[in-house]
């Protein structure tokens, strides 16, 4: 009769033959948490301006109805008072939003060269753990084949 194989004895064997090199993988993962963490930095920047753009609108804006709301001695003077606060709200929404267009290219431009660097960075370790993947699967096919 015919013996079955071990087909685990073998694949130990392959797999040994082939040794695996993680520092790739955790290269690749540092440089992933490392970009992660940059973006993350720029987004939360980019949030706590914002969030101090909406806060000083806010108040502005308060401390024009406060004026607004004020108790006048003639009818014409609440025609007034309410135009001049809808003419400066629109000077004070214009200003503000453009603050925030300016937000808005500041973390594009930020996550472009992130993202350019990063790529390069990526690129270089995978040519690098290409290479030496290469060469060790090189060495270990001349060592299998030389026995």
């Amino acid at each position: 009769m015919t013996k079955t194989p071990d087909i685990s004895a073998m694949m130990k064997d392959v797999m040994g033959a082939f040794p695996v090199d993680t520092t790739a993988l955790n290269d690749a993962f540092k440089t992933t948490a490392t970009l992660n963490e940059k973006l993350s930095g720029v987004a939360l920047t980019a949030a706590e301006k914002s969030a101090e753009i909406s806060n000083k609108w806010q108040k502005e804006t308060l401390n024009k109805l406060a004026e607004m709301s004020k108790a006048k001695s003639e009818p014409a003077d609440y025609a007034k008072a309410m135009t001049d606060f809808t003419s400066a709200s629109a000077e004070v929404a214009a200003e503000h939003m453009a603050a925030f267009a300016e937000i808005a290219k500041s973390v594009q431009m930020d996550t472009v060269e992130l993202m350019m660097a990063a790529g390069k960075d990526m690129s270089e370790e995978a040519t690098a753990a290409v290479k030496k993947a290469t060469a060790e699967a090189t060495k270990a096919t001349k060592k299998a084949t030389a026995k």
